[in-house]
């Protein structure tokens, strides 16, 4: 799950929602290609959360990524949307008749995090719909690995139409997340609304 917010909020933001889920961030690093940069809390089962923000860098008015990050910060900020992880994404590359992008980024610890990803135009377009990744490094060094927390993802609320992104996702409608319970909702903006997390102090929702 991403949640984009301004330059100027991006420290705040990570405290909040750190203290909230009760465990704190970790520094990422730099998205070079994209002119972002990301804090991540790893959850309990496979699963993280990343708050982002836009660097003061041509890359982020150039690359999808950067472009939806400086739309949803401008808008106030909040959830920018969510990330099926793939296996092999070259399915997902036929399906919308283009390739992949590469993006990496170097941890603080010295470690170049790279992957393959795609669908951010159609975010762009449609803020319902999520975007696809795929790693290319082994699963002890991906975000979600060595959780800091037992909070898990318990619930998500999505406004949008269920057969849209169940055809997008090619999963059943009733059912696109594993494990996760899917709120449709109205609102006047298509989009991930909030998030439900279970922590060790109760449910919590952002």
């Amino acid at each position: 799950m991403s949640y984009a917010v301004a330059r100027d909020s991006f420290v705040s933001t990570v405290q909040r929602i750190g203290s909230a889920l009760g465990a704190g961030f970790v520094d990422g690093g730099v998205h070079p290609r994209f002119g972002t940069r990301n804090f991540i809390l790893a959850l309990s089962g496979g699963t993280y959360v990343e708050v982002v923000t836009t660097l003061d860098h041509p890359a982020a008015d150039r690359a999808p990524f950067g472009q939806a990050v400086a739309r949803r910060a401008a808008e106030g900020g909040g959830w920018l949307g969510w990330v099926a992880s793939v296996e092999d994404i070259a399915s997902v590359e036929a399906r919308l008749g283009r390739t992949s992008t590469e993006g990496h980024r170097v941890r603080p610890d010295g470690f170049d995090l790279r992957w393959k990803q795609i669908g951010l135009l159609e975010l762009l377009e449609d803020p319902q719909l999520p975007y696809f990744l795929q790693w290319l490094v082994p699963s002890e060094e991906r975000p979600s690995a060595d959780p800091r927390t037992s909070t898990t993802i318990h619930g998500v609320s999505i406004a949008g139409d269920a057969a849209s992104i169940a055809g997008f996702l090619g999963e059943p409608a009733d059912h696109p997340l594993d494990q996760i319970d899917v709120t449709w909702v109205e609102d006047e903006e298509p989009g991930l609304v909030s998030v439900e997390f279970a922590t060790a102090y109760g449910p919590v929702t952002i």
